[in-house]
């Protein structure tokens, strides 16, 4: 009889929770419509990376590729431009990640510091206006500005005496050219959430501290970042999880036949094999690995956080 109560005291529970909120749940309904028709039905073709595609018929109704499905997974590691590929989209996306990740951070800590607030807010317009540049924009830019010899660098360069430097032709400048225009261009828009957690920090804290006679590098030092620390770690669990993704617009608006050998990742793979090549299993076999590889390292880098004390993503 006990049981039976709750139940019903359970069920009306539930019944009035529903009848005062079922609005948000119908708002709800248009997302998680939008999810699972455009995010979950197109799902059903990651079977195209295990068999033999043919554009007349329905991802079940293709026959099965060798070895078991995986011979086009086979093939993209046979393939010397993918093995090519992966190996420059690793290294471009570790030094993305070792360059650039701290950048936003020492720039939201440095606008933090200004102590006049309009100069601050003019500052903080100015660096995220290179964020709402395509990198078509920015590549046109580049080579007005860094041309072995039309270039207005260079320009200024050789009439101080010395030789033209080929920021866009030699392989191991022109990734130093990527690497600094990608900070150029995210670097402001990524501080908006560090400043954000620094708006977070309780004043106290500094007011305390200024009291002690601690200097502004002491109050950066000792309560700035670590109030920072938790946004930290949530980006970068979230960069590790793109350490094998990589975006097209950027290496490919920046490459030229020049420099391939560095800048061929495995989105310009994808492209010149599976759009322009027709080889759609070869590219999705690609994806899928890209994606698996992703997962495994957004996985181990929020264990890691988890070990250390912080909160990871989930």
């Amino acid at each position: 009889m006990e049981t039976a109560n709750k139940a019903a005291a359970n069920k009306m529970k539930s019944f009035s929770y529903m009848k005062r909120y079922w609005i948000l749940y119908l708002m709800l309904l248009l997302p998680m419509t939008f999810f699972i028709i455009f995010r979950y039905i197109p799902m059903n073709y990651i079977q195209i990376a295990f068999k033999k595609y043919s554009i007349i018929q329905d991802p079940l109704e293709m026959e099965w590729a060798g070895n078991h499905g995986f011979e086009y997974f086979i093939k993209a590691f046979s393939n010397r431009d993918f093995l090519y590929a992966l190996r420059n989209t690793i290294g471009l996306n570790l030094l993305d990640l070792l360059v650039g990740f701290p950048a936003p951070i020492i720039l939201a800590l440095i606008i933090n510091e200004l102590a006049f607030k309009r100069f601050k807010r003019l500052t903080q317009t100015i660096v995220y206006m290179p964020h709402f540049l395509s990198w078509i924009i920015i590549s046109g830019m580049a080579l007005q500005l860094f041309a072995p010899s039309s270039g207005l660098i260079n320009i200024l360069i050789n009439k101080m005496g010395f030789e033209s430097i080929p920021f866009m032709n030699d392989p191991s400048h022109w990734v130093v050219t990527y690497l600094g225009l990608g900070i150029w261009q995210s670097a402001g828009w990524g501080t908006i959430l560090y400043l954000a957690a620094i708006a977070g920090i309780n004043p106290e804290l500094y007011e305390a501290a200024a009291v002690d006679g601690a200097t502004r590098l002491r109050n950066i030092w000792h309560i700035t970042l670590p109030g920072l620390r938790s946004t930290i770690v949530v980006l970068l669990i979230l960069s590790l999880g793109h350490i094998l993704g990589s975006e097209f617009d950027r290496p490919y608006a920046l490459s030229n036949k020049l420099v391939t050998e560095v800048s061929n990742v495995i989105s310009i793979f994808v492209y010149n094999y599976g759009i322009r090549g027709l080889q759609f299993s070869l590219s999705t076999a690609v994806g899928i690995f890209q994606s698996v590889v992703s997962v495994i390292f957004l996985f181990a880098a929020n264990a890691l956080a988890k070990k250390i004390g912080e909160r990871g993503i989930w």
